[in-house]
């Protein structure tokens, strides 16, 4: 396989060579100054002259007549590290100082064109602007006959090729003084400037017989300004350049537009070529002068004809070097072409031996194989017949431990509650109070195991969850360990909490409730192994990390220590170090759940004889939103007022007040457990008027007897469960309004959601407050009460979440009494019987959801009618009174009055 490898490489090597591009020996910067025609056919020049050279990439810049573009042009070429600089500068003073910089860091400088103020420049290729100028002059006082007035149209003043051209013309002229300079215009090198400037002056001077423009675009610019005033005859027009093309000058010449232009020849190919003598150390000439010619009329078309044919040998250069690239990438794809033949054969050879070898091996190893595999099935039917086991065993076991917890929770109840109304009394010894507060602590305790239980199965089964809330752990770390005060004095434990200084504080947004019960089995385990005139310490502080500010919660204590083999042991469920210290071996494994809950880490460092701390790092703020009320999220245990709440229960508030009742309210208990019936009884019986039932069963026919105003049911009853009873109760229309509180012993959710979709108003956790319960019964009755209001009206329906059921017996009742309003006959018992309940059935839902008795709302509805029809018709008022179903006019008019305020004929007479 080594040999493979090594082949695979080389093919690899051998592609990418064959597929690689041009090398780059040579990057040449170009920056031009401008980007008119004349420059344009240079870059061409410079470009094709470059295909004779393999290996040169040409990048050009142009600043488009900005010195400041230009300069950072040739900084940007310099910082990218190109071999050598052509340089046509746009004024000299200005360019001057960056062409220096790049001279005096080794790059060749080859100026093209114009000049700069220094001699730092490696060589120099371009006409001779003086002496253009100076030719120019020459002709012009040919052609004037040494007699005219002369107009100058000048480049951009402030750059070389325009001075020197200006001092060539100047010193031609100075030998015929009768030809006048009248005038002379900067026109930056552009055609419009020229056009605007020269139309200035033709209307200052109407004597003007030739002008000169420094190149062709400007005398074309001229000459447009000239047509503009009809004077274009009037005047010859001279240009430098002569490039061949539409509308360039030699054109202008053959149409007559300009008299006279002078080639000033771009020079690219001569440009390329002293630079790539420079680049490879080749003798070039330093100043290379291109030479120039008149255009006239008499050669312009020639010229014509002789550009057009260099152009088609140009194009035809390019077609030609197109062709070979193709030419070359096609002999460099064969030939990489047969080298991948070569070496695929060579493969197929090996592999082919490679497969051969396997193929023998393949059948040597299945035989041994075979045999491993029968002995590897029969190992994992055992193992997957064991792992069965021992996962029905982990879950009987889970559910043993919660049916059990659940059933401890009645009993609770039944001891927790009485004990706190004893705790209440002023009649109590001391002794007696002493008692009961140990009774009560004791019941505090017992809960909460068995909410470690509750909540280790919720871990197992991935339901475990977080209650935010905003808190100061400092200060509920005080509350928390006060419990173990005693014990510290009783085993003479020297018991101490630190807390580092922090300007932050250390209020933080976590689960309250986990954070207590962190600690409470943190310092259970630590004073269960530390020995007498031990110690034992808390410290909290804070660190950094990734920008956040995070909790070191660390417990430690001096007692015996565990080897290195428990340590790695100790957070798993159910591990227990020795029998000597028995404990139900879920507490450290629900300290590591809640820790890793808030996103945190919880480590150990212990040994034998020399102690255990537990660090616990986790972040200060937790994702989520608190609950405002931090009471509601933990377990209280508040030994003055007597009161158990489970971590589900709210907080106890004080019930709003209710307009005074001459009767009492039933409420229907439903519990097998008649300890807990006579309990809730005893606890009701002053306001409410109570009546019981064992079972679902039995409490649904006492609610359809009774009509109860709420009810109050347990989930695990023999015969009907709580949730079945509950479900019944919603879906008859004669109970669907009753308000149903369950009692459970059940913390899941799961359980709760099942609730509630029966149908429940509110659930109560066993043990539960007597307080809790009273408030929260009367908080169920009163919201029914409020709701009633809202019935008296049709439109409510459509805004309050009343059941659909309950929607549905309003809107019966309504279509019944609207369908027999013109019945006076009618009565309670045939809406009843209509319906399909009795009459007090029929009475106790009307008043339950509407606030009327089926009398009244019959009354309402006809009283309405009445006043719709004494608004709406001319009727008379007797006519009335017998179609809306009242049995005389003189009681029609007497409810009318007491309804509305005013009589019948009131309100005639009002409406006139």
């Amino acid at each position: 396989m080594k040999h493979v490898l090594f082949v695979l490489v080389a093919l690899f090597c051998l592609l990418m060579a064959g597929c690689a591009p041009r090398e780059v020996r040579y990057v040449v910067g170009v920056s031009q100054c401008s980007d008119d025609e004349w420059r344009e056919q240079m870059n061409k020049e410079i470009r094709r002259e470059a295909l004779f050279y393999p290996g040169v990439k040409i990048d050009i810049r142009t600043a488009k007549d900005n010195n400041a573009q230009q300069i950072a042009d040739i900084e940007s070429l310099i910082g990218e590290g190109v071999n050598l600089l052509i340089v046509s500068p746009n004024e000299a003073d200005a360019i001057t100082p960056v062409i220096e910089k790049a001279y005096n860091k080794g790059i060749p400088v080859v100026l093209v064109d114009r000049k700069i103020r220094s001699d730092k420049y490696t060589a120099y290729v371009g006409a001779d602007n003086y002496e253009i100028g100076r030719q120019v002059g020459s002709y012009i006082a040919e052609r004037l006959q040494g007699k005219g007035n002369l107009v100058e149209v000048a480049g951009l003043k402030a750059s070389t090729s325009a001075l020197e051209r200006h001092r060539g013309l100047m010193d031609a002229l100075r030998e015929t003084p009768d030809i006048k300079l009248i005038a002379s215009a900067d026109a930056a090198w552009l055609r419009v400037p020229a056009e605007k400037a020269f139309g200035d002056i033709l209307s200052k001077f109407p004597d003007i017989d030739m002008v000169f423009a420094h190149n062709d675009r400007m005398a074309a610019g001229a000459y447009d300004a000239a047509v503009k005033q009809h004077r274009e005859h009037d005047m010859l027009f001279v240009g430098i350049d002569a490039l061949a093309g539409e509308g360039y000058g030699v054109e202008q010449v053959a149409n007559r537009q300009l008299d006279a232009t002078f080639i000033y020849p771009t020079g690219g190919d001569k440009v390329m070529e002293v630079a790539m003598n420079i680049l490879q150390g080749r003798d070039y000439t330093r100043e290379t002068v291109l030479s120039t010619a008149l255009v006239n009329k008499a050669n312009a078309r020639i010229m014509q004809m002789q550009t057009a044919h260099i152009g088609q040998l140009d194009n035809k250069i390019e077609v030609l070097d197109k062709q070979l690239d193709t030419y070359l990438m096609r002999y460099s794809s064969q030939r990489m072409l047969l080298y991948a033949c070569i070496v695929i054969l060579v493969l197929v050879a090996m592999l082919l031996f490679f497969v051969v070898r396997a193929f023998w091996t393949k059948n040597r190893l299945n035989a041994e194989l075979s045999d491993q595999k029968k002995r590897l099935e029969e190992q994992r039917d055992q193992l997957i017949s064991l792992s069965k086991q021992l996962e029905e065993a982990t879950h009987a076991k889970l559910a043993f431990f919660t049916n059990v917890s659940h059933d401890f929770r009645t009993p609770l109840t039944l001891i927790a509650a009485p004990v706190n109304q004893l705790a209440e009394s002023n009649k109590l010894g001391e002794n007696e109070r002493f008692l009961l507060n140990i009774i009560q602590k004791n019941v505090t305790v017992l809960l909460r195991l068995i909410n470690q239980i509750l909540d280790f199965r919720k871990f197992e089964n991935g339901k475990l969850s977080m209650t935010l809330s905003r808190f100061d752990i400092s200060e509920n770390i005080k509350d928390w360990t006060d419990a173990f005060r005693t014990l510290s004095y009783r085993k003479h434990i020297h018991f101490t909490v630190s807390v580092e200084p922090s300007e932050e504080g250390y209020v933080m947004i976590a689960d309250a409730e986990k954070m207590e019960r962190i600690t409470y089995n943190l310092l259970s385990n630590a004073f269960k192994f530390t020995p007498e005139n031990g110690t034992i310490e808390i410290k909290l502080s804070q660190f950094t990390k990734e920008g956040e500010r995070w909790l070191r919660y660390q417990v430690s204590d001096t007692g015996i220590g565990m080897p290195a083999e428990h340590v790695k042991h100790i957070f798993e469920s159910f591990y227990q170090i020795d029998v000597h210290h028995a404990g139900s071996g879920i507490g450290l494994a629900l300290v590591k759940a809640f820790v890793e809950m808030h996103g945190g880490t919880i480590a150990v460092d212990s040994g034998e004889g020399r102690g255990t701390v537990f660090t616990l790092e986790m972040p200060v703020q937790q994702n989520g939103v608190p609950e405002e009320n931090v009471e509601k999220n933990i377990v209280l245990t508040n030994l003055k007022e007597g009161a158990v709440l489970s971590a589900d229960q709210e907080t106890i508030q004080t019930a709003p007040e209710v307009v005074e009742r001459d009767d009492k309210e039933t409420v229907l208990i439903i519990d097998d457990n008649q300890d807990v019936r006579d309990y809730v009884k005893s606890l009701l019986h002053d306001k409410y008027t109570v009546i019981e039932a064992s079972n679902g069963q039995k409490g649904l026919q006492q609610a359809m007897k009774y009509v109860p105003d709420a009810v109050i049911c347990d989930v695990m009853m023999p015969v009907m469960d709580g949730m079945e009873c509950c479900r019944r109760l919603k879906s008859e229309v004669q109970t669907s309004h009753i308000p149903v509180m369950m009692l459970t012993a059940y913390t899941m959710d799961e359980q709760k959601v099942k609730g509630y979709e029966c149908g429940a108003d509110s659930y109560i956790l066993k043990p539960f407050s007597a307080r809790l319960l009273q408030v929260r019964l009367r908080n169920l009755i009163d919201n029914r009460l409020r709701l009633q209001s809202f019935f008296a009206d049709k439109t409510s329906l459509r805004k309050e979440p009343i059941a659909d059921l309950d929607k549905g017996f309003v809107e019966k009742l309504r279509a019944l009494i609207d369908e027999q309003l013109g019945n006076s006959e009618l009565s309670v018992e045939d809406l009843g019987d209509k319906i399909g309940m009795s009459r007090v059935q029929l009475y106790r839902k009307s008043k339950a959801l509407t606030g009327y008795s089926p009398n009244e709302l019959l009354r309402i509805a006809r009283l309405k009618k009445a006043a719709s029809l004494l608004a709406s018709t001319e009727k008379t008022i007797a006519e009335i009174t017998y179609e809306v179903g009242f049995s005389s006019p003189s009681y029609f008019t007497k409810c009318y009055k007491d309804y509305f305020g005013e009589s019948p004929t009131d309100f005639l007479k009002r409406k006139g």
